[in-house]
């Protein structure tokens, strides 16, 4: 069947460059619709991902024929279509590099403030820590990279969280529970969700003893990033204090966006 025209798709589909930069049109939509389901959760009907894309449903089903063919999609029993195993070592290898391009702009955060600054992710319903660059301190705040964490009790799991809608955010927390790890922990979503209102508010996440005792940390989003991830500061709360805070935040600000620049820029141009 031939491939509809631009003229002929849905606006949204028509919308776009048919083949942005010169590129090869069925690995755009392929990809397109790996994003798709991931967005859906990781599983999806055909027919869902022709209504998204805007995609008449053969085309669909001669990419996810290759996409399978190619271990990226899994076909289930009940003939719905999930991402695939091979996926994994790329997502591995995608998240090690992000650490790497990310450390230069970790290291200026420590020059500037003199604490321990992370880098995060949302994968799934956990955070998961990718870089970290240690304050000179004797007294310092260590997390090893690759470390997961729940997101209710971190400064960058409240600023990985603070824009996804409210429907979406108690259904994560009811499958992961909101266990304690301190007497300050917040242990019910509403108390999280007053505390995501006040992330939107100030524009910055505060972890104050939540994770571990002792232990502040002031935590912003990273904007336009291609996966949602967050960095953040930690010190001893002796350290990073009320006054601290006015004076750390704003730097936390400016090093996001230049990190969301280096991502930006951290493919090919050719």
């Amino acid at each position: 069947m031939p491939t509809p025209s631009a003229s002929d798709a849905p606006a949204d589909v028509a919308a776009r460059p048919a083949s942005a930069g010169g590129g090869v049109q069925s690995l755009e939509r392929a990809f397109d619709l790996l994003e798709r389901m991931a967005d859906a959760g990781g599983e999806v009907g055909l027919s869902e991902l022709s209504v998204s894309s805007g995609l008449p449903l053969p085309t669909i089903h001669r990419l996810m024929r290759t996409l399978v063919s190619c271990g990226y999609v899994r076909q289930q029993t009940n003939r719905r279509y999930a991402l695939g195993p091979r996926l994994i070592r790329l997502g591995e290898s995608a998240s090690r590099l992000l650490g790497t391009w990310a450390r230069p702009c970790l290291a200026r955060l420590v020059e500037e403030t003199g604490e321990t600054a992370n880098m995060a992710l949302l994968d799934g319903d956990e955070v998961v820590y990718v870089a970290q660059v240690p304050s000179k301190h004797s007294m310092r705040m260590f997390t090893e990279v690759g470390r997961r964490v729940l997101p209710h009790s971190t400064g960058v799991g409240k600023a990985l969280l603070a824009h996804v809608p409210a429907d979406e955010v108690r259904a994560l927390l009811s499958r992961t529970g909101m266990p304690a790890a301190t007497d300050r922990t917040l242990t019910t979503p509403e108390g999280f969700l007053d505390a995501l209102e006040e992330v939107r508010r100030t524009g910055y996440a505060v972890d104050d003893g939540e994770q571990e005792i002792g232990v502040r940390c002031l935590a912003v989003p990273v904007p336009d990033s291609p996966t949602a991830a967050a960095i953040s500061i930690s010190g001893p709360a002796g350290r990073v204090t009320e006054a601290a805070t006015e004076r750390i935040v704003p730097v936390l600000r400016q090093v996001a966006l230049e990190l969301s620049q280096v991502l930006a820029s951290s493919g090919p141009t050719a």
